[in-house]
């Protein structure tokens, strides 16, 4: 089928569209129910969700660091499947532990790592995959779509888990993601369109060669290298805020499940907002001024979370503007620079260029989410995520002084 056809009428990528929207409505479940389990059913203190939070973003450093040769000398849909069936079987460990009495943290951590780095490795070869199915100048409207898409995840998602673990408790609803994931894989199992062959098998003398080879593609492209700049300070402010924003609204904004749920779930319309948002926004801006506008609006707005009173109804007021400015701007910011990068460099480094990317924010997540751990006990949870707004919104900033600033439209080839 002609990648000229209109999106809706492509089929291969409608098939790709609804795997993406069955596993990214499950992994909301899984994404609140891990921290919330640990908070709830094993009483984990903040430390230990710094542990949790930082083996859940570690993974996307070992695979940045080791799969790009792999996605780019492989069959990306299958690398996509595999990950999709080995997701499903390592979060069924989880209701199956529970069951037996046998769940405990470090299974937790374990299951966390495990998907983590799966998910890494899904969203390298999914990136470095959907050029191959959509033309060029239909990039930015696909990623839209499938951000739209993520956004009803994010508006469902959260929403059902809040209510899933109070009905079944966390560990048997972490269960549901796991059926989303082989859903998932029997989508892309369709795609009929022939994949282009791999680049040669990639020959390196060192283990880490592939992860150099993309960081210096990305480094060495004006246009890109900010938004690595970007993305390994995010990486770093935004594993602190991971590692204790649960445990932050369960116990000082005293929030219940559910209505944890339905806070984050508010994000979703944000996001959904921030997907329409994304083109007239490039159009207006500029790609490159909306990328770094947009980036700077979403880690203001996360500031607004540490000012959340401590009482359940105006602390869920606060963080519901915070979701729902935090989303929409951080969704269009994502979707123009996965855009951009897409556009720019050569498909066949798209893989190992996207997993530096992974490398560079996940190395400075798992320093971040260990920090937050340790500066949630020392100086408070609302001091601690604070700090690290202040520093979301740094990051983005410096771009202000590269060539991103002045870019009006991706560069044709």
């Amino acid at each position: 089928m002609s990648l000229d056809l209109p999106l809706w009428r492509q089929g291969d990528f409608r098939r790709l569209w609804a795997a993406q929207a069955v596993s990214d409505f499950g992994a909301r479940i899984t994404r609140e129910g891990l921290p919330m389990m640990a908070v709830l059913s094993l009483a984990a203190n903040p430390a230990q969700l710094g542990v949790l939070a930082a083996l859940a973003g570690a993974p996307a450093l070992v695979v940045g660091l080791t799969a790009g040769g792999l996605v780019d000398g492989g069959r990306r849909r299958t690398i996509l499947i595999a990950a999709d069936l080995l997701r499903a079987v390592v979060l069924v460990s989880i209701p199956l532990a529970a069951w037996r009495g046998w769940l405990v943290m470090p299974h937790v951590y374990a299951v966390a790592a495990l998907v983590a780095g799966l998910s890494s490795l899904f969203d390298i070869a999914d990136h470095a995959y959907l050029p191959s199915l959509v033309a060029r100048e239909r990039l930015t409207e696909a990623n839209a779509r499938l951000s739209a898409t993520e956004s009803v995840a994010e508006l469902g998602g959260p929403a059902l888990a809040g209510l899933l673990f109070q009905w079944l408790t966390a560990p048997f609803a972490v269960a549901v993601n796991a059926a989303t994931y082989l859903i998932s894989a029997v989508f892309l199992a369709g795609i009929r369109a022939a994949e282009a062959p791999p680049a040669p098998r990639i020959r390196t003398r060192r283990p880490f060669d592939g992860v150099r080879t993309g960081l210096a593609a990305a480094w060495g492209e004006p246009h890109v290298r900010p938004l690595l700049l970007v993305a390994v300070g995010s990486g770093l402010f935004g594993g602190i805020f991971s590692a204790l924003y649960i445990v932050f609204t369960l116990r000082v904004v005293h929030l219940s499940p559910a209505l944890l749920g339905f806070t984050i779930a508010t994000g979703g319309g944000g996001a959904f907002l921030g997907s329409v948002m994304a083109q007239p926004l490039a159009g207006r801006l500029g790609i490159g001024p909306a990328i770094l506008a947009s980036a700077i609006v979403a880690a203001a707005s996360a500031f607004l979370i540490s000012l959340a009173p401590g009482a359940p109804l105006p602390g869920m007021a606060v963080l519901i503007v915070a979701q729902i400015f935090g989303d929409s701007f951080g969704v269009v910011s994502l979707i123009l620079a996965v855009s951009l990068r897409q556009a720019l460099l050569p498909q066949a480094l798209l893989g190992r260029t996207g997993a530096a990317f992974q490398a560079a924010a996940g190395g400075t997540a798992v320093l971040g989410a260990l920090a937050g751990g340790l500066l949630g006990q020392a100086m408070g949870l609302r001091t601690a995520l604070g700090l690290a707004a202040i520093g979301l919104m740094i990051a983005p900033a410096l771009g202000l002084f590269s060539p991103l600033r002045t870019l009006r439209k991706i560069p044709r080839s």
